[in-house]
C-alpha cells in the first residue's frame, strides 16, 4: 500500500514519500512502464483528426450496384412473363421422358389371304453408358455381359461407349433367361422388347418380300417424328415399296421422373397405330411350285442363275415371281453380320433380282413381236412363204468380194409366219426384219418403234424396287458408242441379230413377259402389279389397286391372232414338223409358246453357253396365264426351261376337288394310315387287273 504527499506542484525539492508494506518487484516496475506506453499511445490516437469520403467515389460503385438490380429484375421478368411458358414446359419435360412404342407392321398376304410373313418379338440389351458406373465396376459388368451373351468384350466395350443402343440385339433364350434373373447387378442397363418380321422359307420369296434394315442416322433425322434411332425400315421388295403403308404411327409411352432422375411411374400417352395389311395377285402355292420346279431342274443340270414370272394377261397382277439364287431374307432380322457379308460377296450375287433388274440377250423370243410389227407394217403377209435355205449370204457394201453369211440351225424350206414362229427360222426373221434380195425388211428404226411399242425400252412399273429399263440398239446409239472407230456404221448384220435377238440388245424377264402378256390378251400393255388389295385387320379392303394400262390397241387385233396362231403351232405342230415346243402338248390345257436361246460364248469345256427362254400362254383360247422361264449361262444341248414349264403348268391346270386342292396337293399316306387297315390285307397281293 503507497502513501502519498503532495505539497504542490511549483516546489521542485518536494519530496514524494511511498509507504510501501511490502517491497515491488523488478517485473511490476515492467509492467508498470509498458502499461503506461499503451496509455500513451491510445490517447494520441483518439487526438486524431476524422477525415470524410469524398462524394465522387461513391457513384460508381452506386452505379454498378444498380445495373446488377436493374439486370436481375429484367431477367427475372424475362423468365416469369417472356420465357415463362417455354420454361414450364421444359420443366415438365425435364420430369416427364416420352418414348416411342414400336407398332405391329402390317402383314403381307398372298391373292388367297394365305399370310407370307409373321410379327414376333425378339429381346435386345441396352446400357447407356451415362447411367453406369465407372471404373473397375465397370469393367466387371462389362465381363459379365460379354460372357452371358456371347458378345465380344471389347465389341460390347466400344457400344456402352458410344451409346449405341441396341447394344446387343437378339438375345438367344439362355441369355434373356439369366439376364432377367440378374439386371439388377447391371446398372444403366436394360431389357427392351423388339417386334421383328419372320419371313416364309423354301418358295422363292426373299426377292419379292424383301427385308428390313436398321434406319440410318440420316434417315432418322428427316422423319424423327415416326420412327425412333432404333427402327427398322424396308430395304427391299414389297417391305420397301409399301413402307408407308405397312408402317403407321408409333404409340408414346410417359415416364414420370423425380428431381434425381428415378423412374416414378410408366403410363402410355398414345396408342400405337397398326400398319394396314397387302393382299397380293400373287398365288403362293404357284409361287412355291415355280421355285421347286426350277430350283430342282437347276440343280439337274448344273445352273444356279435365272429367273422366272407368272403374270395374269388380263390384268397384269403378278402371280408369281422367282430369281435364282435366291436367299433367307430371315438373316436380315435375327442373323448376324458375317451372314450378312456373306450375302453381299457371294459371286452368284443372290440379293441381285434378275426378273425386274438384270438384262439379258433375249435371243428368239424377239421373233413374235418382229412377226407383229412386219403384219402392222404391211411388209408382209402372214401367208406368204420364203425359202428358208438355212442361212443368207451377204456381200460387204464396199468390197463385195467379202461375203457375210448369216446361219440357221435347220433348213426350213418355204416357211410362212406361222411356221416361222413355231419353228424358230432364223432366216425368216433375218429377211422381215433387214430384208433380202426382193423382200423388204423393217430395218433398226421400224423394229425399235414396235419393241418400244411393247415396253421394251421403259420400265414397266412394277410396285417393286430396283427395276431398270431394257435397251434397243439401233445406228445413233451405236455411231456414239463406238465413235472414231471402224464399227461406229450400222450395218445390215446388225438389223439381222437385232431381228433374232442378238448381239446388242438387253431386255429384263419382267418386260419380256408383261409384252407376252400383250399378245395374250389382244393388244393391251398392262402396268406390273402386286398388289390387289390394302385391307385392314379384319381383312377388309381399304383401297382397290386397279389394272393400269400403259397403252392399248397399238397392234392390230387380226395381226395379233396370227402371231398366237404361230404360237400355238409351236406347240401343237400343225404344218411345222420342227416345232420348237412340242413337249407342252402333252398337257391336256391347250396353249402357245414360243422358246428362244441367245449365245453368250463358250465355256471352258468348249460348249456354247445361251440364255434360255421359254414363254407360254393357257388357255389358249382364253388366256388365264402367262409364263415366262429363263436359265441364264446354260449349255448348249441341255433342255433347261422347258421341263419346267411343262411341269409348272400342267399343276396348275390340275381339275380340283370341291375345296380347290389339286390332286397332286393331297397329303401321302403316313404311317397312321396304314395302321388302320386290317393286317391281313396290309400284306395282300393286288391284281394286276385292279391296279
Amino acid at each position: 500500500m503507497f502513501e502519498f504527499l503532495h505539497f504542490g506542484k511549483k516546489n521542485k525539492n518536494i519530496k514524494i514519500i511511498c509507504r510501501r508494506r511490502e517491497d515491488i518487484e523488478p517485473h511490476e516496475i515492467f509492467y508498470d512502464h509498458l502499461a503506461n506506453s499503451e496509455k500513451k499511445s491510445s490517447d494520441a490516437a483518439e487526438n486524431k483528426f476524422e477525415i470524410a469520403l469524398s462524394k465522387k467515389s461513391l457513384v460508381l460503385p452506386l452505379i454498378l450496384a444498380g445495373l446488377f438490380f436493374l439486370a436481375v429484375i429484367f431477367r427475372v421478368a424475362q423468365w416469369q412473363i417472356i420465357e415463362g411458358a417455354n420454361l414450364a414446359e421444359s420443366a415438365r419435360q425435364n420430369k416427364y421422358i416420352f418414348n416411342k412404342i414400336q407398332s405391329d407392321r402390317g402383314i403381307i398376304y398372298d391373292s388367297n389371304l394365305v399370310p407370307l410373313v409373321q410379327n414376333i418379338s425378339t429381346f435386345d440389351l441396352q446400357c447407356l453408358g451415362e447411367k453406369m458406373p465407372q471404373g473397375t465396376e465397370r469393367e466387371k459388368i462389362i465381363e459379365s455381359l460379354a460372357a452371358i451373351t456371347d458378345a465380344n468384350r471389347d465389341d460390347l466395350k466400344n457400344a456402352i461407349a458410344a451409346n449405341k443402343i441396341p447394344t446387343v440385339e437378339n438375345l438367344n433364350h439362355r441369355a434373356l433367361i439369366v439376364l432377367e434373373a440378374r439386371l439388377q447387378d447391371f446398372s444403366g442397363c436394360a431389357i427392351e422388347e423388339r417386334p421383328i418380321r419372320k419371313y416364309v422359307q423354301g418358295a422363292g420369296t426373299s426377292h419379292l418380300l424383301g427385308y428390313l434394315g436398321k434406319i440410318s442416322s440420316e434417315e432418322w433425322q428427316t422423319s424423327s417424328e415416326i420412327y425412333s434411332i432404333n427402327d427398322y425400315i424396308g430395304r427391299q421388295g414389297l417391305e420397301k415399296s409399301y413402307e408407308t403403308v405397312l408402317r403407321k404411327d408409333p404409340g408414346k409411352m410417359q415416364i414420370e421422373r423425380d428431381a434425381l432422375g428415378n423412374i416414378v411411374s410408366r403410363q402410355i400417352a398414345q396408342n400405337p397405330e397398326s400398319g394396314d395389311n397387302i393382299r397380293l395377285w400373287l398365288d403362293y402355292n404357284l409361287q412355291k411350285k415355280l421355285y421347286e420346279a426350277m430350283a430342282r431342274q437347276f440343280e439337274t443340270i448344273g445352273l444356279k442363275k435365272g429367273a422366272a414370272v407368272a403374270i395374269n394377261p388380263k390384268t397384269g397382277g403378278i402371280m408369281a415371281l422367282v430369281s435364282l439364287p435366291d436367299y433367307d431374307n430371315n438373316i436380315f432380322t435375327v442373323g448376324n453380320s458375317q451372314e450378312v457379308q456373306a450375302l453381299f460377296k457371294n459371286k452368284s450375287e443372290p440379293l441381285f433380282n434378275r426378273a425386274i433388274s438384270g438384262r439379258y440377250l433375249t435371243g428368239s423370243t424377239i421373233k413374235p413381236f418382229i412377226a407383229a410389227a412386219a403384219l402392222q407394217e404391211g411388209i408382209i403377209a402372214a401367208d406368204k412363204n420364203i425359202n428358208c435355205q438355212g442361212r443368207i449370204s451377204v456381200q460387204n457394201q464396199y468390197n463385195p468380194e467379202i461375203v457375210y453369211h448369216y446361219n440357221d440351225n435347220h433348213v426350213h424350206g418355204q416357211t410362212n409366219m406361222y411356221k416361222a414362229i413355231a419353228e424358230s427360222c432364223n432366216v425368216y426373221f433375218y429377211t422381215i426384219g433387214g430384208g433380202y434380195e426382193n423382200q423388204d425388211g423393217l430395218g433398226p428404226t421400224r423394229i425399235k418403234k414396235y419393241l418400244d411399242l411393247f415396253g421394251w425400252e421403259e420400265a414397266t412399273g412394277i410396285d417393286l424396287p430396283g427395276e431398270i429399263a431394257g435397251f434397243v440398239p439401233d445406228p445413233a446409239w451405236k455411231k456414239e458408242r463406238f465413235a472414231g472407230t471402224q464399227d461406229q456404221n450400222w450395218t445390215d448384220g446388225n438389223t439381222y441379230w437385232l431381228s433374232i435377238g442378238q448381239e446388242f440388245i438387253g431386255i429384263t424377264p419382267i418386260e419380256v413377259a408383261n409384252a407376252y402378256a400383250a399378245i395374250a390378251n389382244g393388244g393391251t400393255l398392262y402396268q406390273p402389279q402386286m398388289v390387289k388389295t390394302i385391307i385392314d385387320n379384319n381383312k377388309n379392303a381399304i383401297e382397290e389397286k386397279t389394272p393400269e394400262i400403259i397403252r392399248e390397241n397399238f397392234i392390230d387385233a387380226d395381226n395379233l391372232t396370227a402371231v398366237r396362231e404361230g404360237m400355238r403351232h409351236a406347240v401343237n405342230g400343225a404344218g411345222a414338223p420342227l416345232a420348237s415346243a412340242l413337249t407342252l402338248n402333252q398337257l391336256e390345257v391347250p396353249m402357245g409358246a414360243k422358246t428362244g436361246t441367245a449365245q453368250l460364248g463358250r465355256s471352258i469345256d468348249g460348249k456354247d453357253l445361251l440364255n434360255a427362254w421359254v414363254a407360254a400362254f393357257a388357255p389358249y383360247d382364253d388366256p388365264q396365264i402367262v409364263l415366262l422361264v429363263m436359265a441364264e449361262e446354260a449349255r448348249e444341248g441341255t433342255v433347261a426351261v422347258l421341263p419346267v414349264a411343262k411341269e409348272v403348268l400342267g399343276w396348275y391346270f390340275e381339275p380340283k376337288d370341291e375345296n380347290g386342292t389339286r390332286p397332286s396337293e393331297l397329303p401321302a399316306a403316313d404311317a397312321a394310315t396304314c395302321e388302320s387297315i386290317p393286317e391281313e390285307l396290309q400284306s395282300a397281293t393286288i391284281p394286276k387287273n385292279e391296279e
